[in-house]
């Protein structure tokens, strides 16, 4: 059976299909090994015709021009496509990305809509802000009345927008950047990783049901030599792009001599602390399904488990009693937890850091191998360590597969310093029945987000996403998250 959406031999320019520069390339899929489609790999000349039909869209079209009721309109159709295709973008998703049910369900795709419907909701909200009047004295006249002015601040589009969007989370994130972008008035090219090609191009299909102009969303594929030049280009008011630290600094790096706006959501190596007085079973469980879901290929999961040293060793057997009941195999079985990691190159890599772990003396609790039976796909056993130096390798760097390390402390303050002694800052947990000290704990940590005993539970549309330091620029989601579309301006009048 063919997999929906994999048939698509062409990019979307400019409101068209296009042939690609440089043909066509398999993709597999990560749990078989399988190609399930040939996708176009964009060049040069798709770049330049992208540049140019993604300028004239935003500097000539209607779209900037239409009032926000129009564009919500617009989208509002978009949204009806993509839930009117549900079952072929989550079976896509399963194939491409090795999306699990459970990942699927928690933000794979039933996060994309949740957050069109967020942003559609904050579009209809957005309004120009007020100033307070003023009295002026008369600089020309002292002894003449006082002036009396006011103003207000409104919001323009940025212009043509960059999206790049990583493997892990494609449909998910192609919709989290291209929906804010285009409701905010801006033109968007969109440049998928090339793992993941179709997850992005199916939004052309889209946007021809949903009747978007032609230009205001271009989708050229490539590798990192197509993502540089269109990085640097004059032409890109802005970037958004979601990925790992080396990347997002290459990227600014690129971006610099045109001085662009750039949103940057990138790695972590998120911290979770476990005071004495926790509920165990339930820190530990949700420990376990962080490091384990999705193969650990998420920037936000938690995965240095800072643990009161009195609860250390009760919190490592549960862990490991809770991972040892996820089944790991092809996501297209419902009853998987565990998925394949995207590509045998990233298994390698978690195998690396497996290995660096045990030369530098942690632990090995549970895992550490590639699963006995399964002979295709890139599929790696839940990893846990304990009795890991903070300071180490394994629990410095994000090593974006299925690893998860515990760490002793017996002191808040030592809690607090090895949370922080991080280049990250995207996630964080304090798990304490205390909760007033929880909170205290929390308001210490130098992240992005902190959930208190588990927090919210799951992806959350209305709160702030991003992080601190190595771990991004600006924030996705939340109240303020079209704002990050677009730029101020302060239009001042006198009243008398």
């Amino acid at each position: 059976m063919s997999v929906p959406f994999t048939d698509i031999d062409q990019l979307y320019i400019g409101g068209q299909w296009v042939t690609p520069d440089d043909g066509l390339e398999p993709i597999i899929n990560p749990a078989t090994e399988d190609s399930i489609g040939e996708a176009p790999v964009g060049g040069k000349n798709n770049i330049e015709d992208a540049l140019a039909a993604a300028r004239e869209a935003f500097d000539k079209g209607p779209w900037p021009g239409l009032s926000m009721k129009e564009r919500v309109s617009h989208i509002s159709r978009l949204r009806d496509a993509i839930q009117h295709h549900a079952e072929q973008i989550s079976a896509l998703l399963v194939a491409e990305a090795g999306a699990t049910q459970a990942v699927l369900h928690i933000a794979q795709f039933q996060g994309a809509l949740e957050a069109t419907d967020y942003a559609l909701e904050l579009a209809e909200n957005l309004a120009p802000d007020a100033l307070p009047v003023s009295f002026k004295k008369n600089i020309f006249d002292p002894s003449a009345p006082d002036h009396i002015a006011s103003g207000v601040t409104v919001q323009d589009a940025f212009g043509v927008v960059l999206g790049i969007t990583p493997y892990n989370y494609p449909f998910l994130l192609n919709v989290v950047k291209a929906v804010p972008a285009l409701l905010a008035g801006n033109t968007l090219i969109l440049k998928p990783s090339p793992f993941t090609p179709f997850s992005a191009l199916l939004l052309g299909k889209l946007a021809e049901e949903a009747g978007l102009p032609p230009g205001v969303i271009n989708i050229v594929t490539g590798d990192a030599e197509v993502g540089a030049l269109l990085t640097s280009d004059p032409r890109v008011d802005m970037i958004s792009f979601t990925g790992s630290d080396a990347v997002g600094s290459a990227i600014m790096a690129q971006a610099a001599p045109t001085l662009k706006k750039l949103h940057l959501e990138l790695g972590g190596k998120s911290a979770m602390i476990v005071c004495e007085d926790a509920d165990l079973m339930k820190a530990a469980a949700i420990a376990a399904f962080n490091f384990s879901l999705h193969a650990g290929q998420g920037c936000a999961m938690l995965t240095r488990y800072i643990v009161h040293n009195s609860l250390r060793p009760a919190f490592v057997e549960a862990a490991k009693a809770v991972v040892s009941r996820f089944r790991i195999g092809n996501p297209a079985d419902p009853n998987v937890f565990v998925g394949p990691l995207i590509r045998e190159s990233a298994r390698a890599r978690t195998e690396r850091y497996v290995q660096a772990g045990l030369d530098e003396g942690a632990t090995l609790v549970c895992g550490g191998r590639r699963p006995a039976g399964i002979d295709k796909g890139f599929f790696y056993e839940p990893t846990l360590f304990d009795g890991v130096d903070n300071r180490s390798t394994l629990a410095q760097d994000e090593i974006f597969g299925p690893v998860g390390v515990v760490i002793g402390f017996d002191t808040p303050d030592e809690a607090i310093s090895m949370a922080n002694d991080s280049r990250y800052g995207l996630n964080g947990a304090v798990f304490s029945e205390n909760r007033a000290e929880a909170y205290r704990l929390a308001c210490r940590m130098r992240t992005g987000g902190v959930g208190i005993n588990g927090g919210i539970g799951g992806f959350y549309v209305r709160a702030p996403f991003g992080g601190y330091r190595h771990s991004g620029i600006g924030r996705e989601l939340g109240p303020n998250w079209l704002k990050e579309y677009l730029q101020e301006k302060v239009i001042t009048y006198p009243v008398g």
